[in-house]
This record gives structure tokens, sequence and C-alpha cells, in this order.
């Protein structure tokens, strides 16, 4: 009997894979996810082809970004959040961005160590990440295994940083709702907050208001809904509320809920949640592109054997960086 080609053992193995994660296998969400983000070609080329037969059964979840500063209680926090959705009836996807090990190049925290009663349940699916040294902390393959969770079914997929500066800036690029998480008692943290930051939050949730830091929250909650009162009005009109929740208690944690999907309907009703995921789109598509002139350029001979001495002569002052960067564009269009 004719053993089959590679080609359409190949074929049959795509196939089986995607079946898998549209019934919504945990594992094979995983493993897929694992493909896009392996830096063997052969497996990232594989992981590909399984994402762009699932495109079409992809853009029909709530996407919800969450950060914050480091303490703030991030984790806790989306555990009651995700417990509260499948209590609802909804399937949730956690793709928690974690710092990476220089050492090992792996997640530090494990966010699903951290989430253990919400990965026990079948319905819910976990993914730590680490961080890649990208932009902010977010995973270069974040984009993708939302899409990967929307086509298995998932209907909420929440989007966690790690909360260090230009996170904030990449997480809003790529969901529809966009969640900061703050810590009772403002104070300094008000003052010293990047209006851009304001301006980025479709909701600001003041967590750990409970016992004694009740009080803190909310007088936290009202100098943050002043602060937003004196900066915007975001689109359509959209105010950001500030609310008060506690991941310990799940106080508040339903009015959360509730705000995410109030934004959500007022995108939806003037047709700028079409007109965001269109644009977040295409700008990802661009990224992709000035990622890969950089590859390209770097690995170019005659730019890779220039750059050594050009960079020397930039750091002695010998040549100005204008005149370097003149060099190496020369020697890439050259050929």
């Amino acid at each position: 009997m004719k053993e089959p080609s590679p080609a359409k053992v190949r074929e049959e193995r795509l196939a089986a894979q995607c079946e898998a994660v549209r019934a919504g296998e945990r594992r094979s969400v995983a493993k897929s996810i694992t493909l896009l983000e392996s830096t063997r070609p052969d497996l990232a080329a594989e992981g590909q082809a399984i994402l762009e037969r699932l495109v079409p059964l992809t853009g029909r979840g709530r996407r919800v970004g969450i950060t914050g500063a480091p303490g703030v209680g991030k984790s806790s926090f989306i555990e009651a959040l995700g417990l509260e959705l499948l209590s609802a009836g909804h399937r949730v996807a956690v793709l928690a961005i974690d710092p990476t090990s220089p050492v090992t190049k792996g997640s530090i925290l494990g966010d699903k160590t951290r989430m253990e009663r919400l990965a026990q349940d079948e319905r819910a699916f976990i993914r730590p990440s680490p961080s890649g040294g990208s932009l902010g902390g977010v995973a270069h393959h974040t984009r993708e295994a939302i899409l990967l969770c929307e086509a298995a079914g998932y209907d909420v997929v929440i989007v966690e940083t790690v909360g260090i500066g230009q996170s904030e800036v990449a997480v809003a690029s790529m969901v529809d709702t966009f969640v900061v998480l703050l810590q009772p008692g403002a104070g300094d943290e008000l003052q010293g907050l990047k209006k851009g930051v304001l301006e980025l939050a479709d909701l600001l949730v003041v967590n750990k208001a409970d016992g004694e830091g009740r009080g803190a929250a909310e007088r936290t909650r009202a100098e943050y809904a002043h602060a937003l009162d004196l900066l915007r009005v975001g689109d359509l009109g959209w105010r950001a509320p500030v609310l008060c929740a506690s991941a310990r208690t799940g106080e508040g944690i339903t009015e959360v809920w509730a705000a995410v999907r109030a934004h959500r309907d007022a995108l939806q009703a003037t047709g700028e949640l079409a007109a965001k995921r269109r644009s977040q789109a295409r700008a990802w598509m661009w990224s992709l592109v000035e990622e890969g002139l950089r590859e390209s350029f770097r690995s170019h001979g005659a730019v890779a054997r220039l750059i050594p001495q050009l960079e020397r002569e930039v750091e002695e002052q010998k040549s100005s960086p204008a005149a370097a960067a003149r060099a190496l564009l020369a020697a890439f269009r050259a050929g």
C-alpha cells in the first residue's frame, strides 16, 4: 500500500487540529498558540496555517484589556470576574502576559497558578505567555491568540498585561474595552499618573474596596472621577465610569461587567466597534510589515557587515547617527 505523501499527512494533521480548536478543546487551543509562538519557522508556519483556516470563525467575542500597577490585584480581580462570567453562561479565555525571565526566557509569574479556581473550570482557558521583552510587556502573538480563542468559542477574551508603562498603549490597541485597575488611597499616585493613561481608559476600577480599605477606595474613586471630569469626554460621548470592587468579596464585580457591556453597546450602536476592529487589524498588518522589514534589513549581508563598524563610529563620535543610517540604507538598497 502506497504511503501517503508528506503534504497529505500535513493536511490531515492541520484539519484535525482545526477541528479540535473549533470543538473548544483547551489542549488543542494551547498547542496552536504554542505553534504560533515558536521560533522554529516550520512550526510557526503550521500555526499560521491553522489560524488562517479559523479566521472566519473569529470576531464574535468581547475583547477586554485589564491593566494596572503591580500589586493592584489584577489576577485576583480577573479570577473573580471570570467566575462571575462563567456563572452567567459565558466561556472565558484569559491571556495573561507575564514578564520574561532573562535567564529562561519563560514566564516569571505564571498567572495560571494564581487563578487556580478559574483554571479548574472546563469553560475557562488561561494562557500565561512570556512577554519576550516586547513593547509594554504585551506578548508578540497576543492578537493571534485572541483570534484562536474566539474560534474555539470563548465569547469573552481578557488580556492582562504586566502594567509597566507602555503596556497600556499596546493592550488598548487590540481590545474593545480597556480597564485600568487602581489601588485604594490614590494620593501621590493620582498626581503622578500620566494623563494618557486616563485618556485610554474606558473604565477605571478601584480594587480592594473591602474591610478597612473601603473608605480609602471610595475616596480614590471620587478623586479619579473628578480628574476624568476635568480631562475629557471620550468617543461617542462615553465618559469612563470609576467604580469600586473587591476581588476578595466579589462586591462590585457585577457592576464592573455591566459597565463593560454598556461600553460595548455604545460602540455597537454607532458602528464604532466595527470601525475600531478594522482600524486595529490594519494597524496590526502594518506593524507586522515593519517588523519583517527590520528583520530583513538586519539580516541583509552588506548591512550586517557594516553594522559593527558604523556602530563604533557613532559611539566614538567619528560619524553622526544620520550619516551612519544613510550608509546602512544605501547598502540595503544596493542589494
